[in-house]
Parts: structure tokens; sequence; C-alpha cells
């Protein structure tokens, strides 16, 4: 078996990668059958015909946590974006809720975009599912 991430050989049974340490089927850059190089978003490997699993976040996960949890960054957590969500986070933790609301108003604006926008991806570029 082979990394998707970073297309090295790896246990059969191994959950992180040894060599680059992403989490197994998180990442699809590589074939975990046979280690080519795979096209972005292709559900067969083209080199061995091997079926491809992409991990995929949810589109409405995302957007109802940033509805009512927008303040706290976790729809950012839960894509990706960490920079963004700490930000919302510590916005909302350090004024002691005195600018929560800057971070509400946030977290909601983006949670209606994440929900409108067909083409919405994660951190690392993989499209939402509907």
């Amino acid at each position: 078996m082979y990394c998707t991430n970073c297309g090295r050989q790896i246990d059969p049974n191994a959950v992180i990668c040894v060599h680059c340490g992403v989490r197994c089927g998180q990442v699809n850059t590589y074939c975990k059958n046979c280690g080519g190089t795979t096209i972005p978003n292709a559900t067969i490997c083209v080199r061995c015909g091997a079926p491809i699993q992409l991990y995929r976040k949810s589109r409405l996960t995302a957007g109802l946590l940033g509805f009512f949890l927008g303040c706290f960054g976790v729809h950012n957590f839960y894509l990706g974006y960490n920079g963004k969500a700490i930000a919302q986070l510590l916005i909302t933790l350090l004024s002691f809720g005195l600018f929560s609301g800057i971070s509400t108003v946030w977290g909601f604006v983006e949670g209606v975009l994440i929900l409108t926008n067909p083409n919405a991806t994660d951190a690392k570029g993989v499209p939402l599912t509907d």
C-alpha cells in the first residue's frame, strides 16, 4: 500500500504515514494501490484503474457550524483553515465576549458563503460534498 499524500510505500494497516505524517486516505495526490500520481478529483487511478476515495467534507456541516458556532471558528477548524479559526476563537475568548459579535457575524457570513457557493473547497482544495 502507498501513502496517498507522499506516494511512499507504507504498512497496509497504517493509520498515519510514517514518512509525511498525514492521515492515510485524507489527501489523494497518489494512488494507494500503485503509488502513481492521481489527477485531482479523479474517481479512478489512470495508471492501475483502482478506485480513489476522497476524504471530502460536507458543505452543510461546515455551513451550519458557521451559523451556530462561528464565533469560535469551529467551521474553519473543520475545513482546515486553522489561522482564521484561531483568530475567531481568540477574538471571542480574549475579549471575554465583548467583541464576540464581530466573530459571530464573521462566522455567520462565512456560513452563508459556504452554503451558497457550489464550488466551495476545504483548505487543501478538495471540493465540499453537497
